[in-house]
């Protein structure tokens, strides 16, 4: 970072808070490479929490110039204007991720808003904070999709797309995820939106390991797959995907639809278009959706990929 792309930042951070958005909401994704030396950083508004997170660590100085310009940041009018009241610095590149307090008091817990729903943050505790605000169009369609249907949800983390769904009228929808915590979150978030319970199902379970226990729920009605790139000891993207789209004919109604992601910037939509064509001939791809405004990147190919597939058996 040079003092450059520093004041730039500086500017367009002053810029965003103007016009504080009234939901949470990237204000600048540095990631996308379309602003030179701030590759490695973003900035989230996060109703009143400002989170800015480092992705590779800078050196020293310049380390050091970014905290005075955040904090030059939040003595500015546009700051107390906009309701903010935490600044938030983490450190992608350490392990777990730590989170440095630069203002504020402590904040276990954050509800923050999309599209009218509520979701529960865990901010500064975790390297993932609870929502993927780039999955917001995603979420959204699931949430147009949803009415009337059964719905299987992997990887389901928090259930964020659970929500969306029955939000939307699902009848009922399962959520899948090897870690309980997270679905545990999960239930939280359904609380805080008034859902009925017993229209949700949570297994904490590896998914390879439990294709009897997701066939024993369906068919579905629609599928969402949204794995990690890479976990530890479950998944890899490239070896591992293929074992969950040749599943699916025998998990999908006759006219089923699937939503598959893909957030590995190496990794095009073409990988997932080729793959289900070979694994799952019987699904036909529909569209890619678009990604927030927000998170525009120089190449669309490296940015979050969710498509849209329809069963259509010959």
């Amino acid at each position: 970072m040079t003092p450059t792309a520093i004041a730039t930042l500086h500017r367009l951070l002053l810029d965003a808070l103007d016009s504080a958005p009234d939901e949470a909401r990237r204000l600048f994704h540095g990631r996308g490479r379309r602003w030179e030396g701030l590759e490695q950083l973003t900035v989230d508004w996060l109703e009143g929490v400002l989170l800015v997170a480092l992705f590779r660590a800078p050196d020293p100085e310049a380390l050091a110039a970014l905290k005075d310009m955040l904090m030059a940041v939040a003595a500015a009018p546009a700051w107390s204007a906009s309701g903010a009241h935490t600044l938030l610095l983490q450190h992608r590149y350490l392990p777990d991720s730590p989170t440095e307090r630069l203002l504020g008091e402590p904040l276990e817990h954050w509800v923050i808003h999309e599209d009218g729903l509520r979701f529960q943050l865990d901010i500064g505790q975790k390297q993932n904070n609870g929502l993927f605000l780039d999955m917001r169009h995603g979420r959204r369609w699931v949430r147009e999709q949803a009415a009337g249907k059964r719905v299987l949800n992997l990887f389901a983390y928090t259930c964020g797309f659970s929500v969306a769904a029955i939000a939307g009228g699902a009848e009922h929808v399962v959520n899948l995820d090897m870690a309980r915590a997270a679905l545990s979150r999960g239930r939280d978030n359904h609380r805080l939106n008034g859902h009925d319970l017993s229209r949700v199902g949570f297994l904490g379970h590896e998914l390879f390991k439990s294709w009897g226990k997701v066939r024993k729920e369906g068919p579905y009605d629609l599928i969402i797959i949204d794995p990690p790139s890479f976990q530890k000891g479950s998944f890899a993207l490239t070896r591992d995907y293929q074992k969950i789209l040749r599943r699916l004919a025998e998990l999908l109604t006759d006219e089923g639809q699937v939503l598959a992601c893909v957030n590995d910037p190496d990794t095009g939509p073409a990988f997932l278009i080729d793959e289900m064509s070979r694994e799952a001939p019987q699904l036909r791809f529909e569209q890619r959706l678009d990604n927030p405004p927000e998170f525009a990147d120089i190449d669309p190919d490296a940015g979050l990929k969710a498509l849209v597939f329809s069963r259509h058996d010959a």
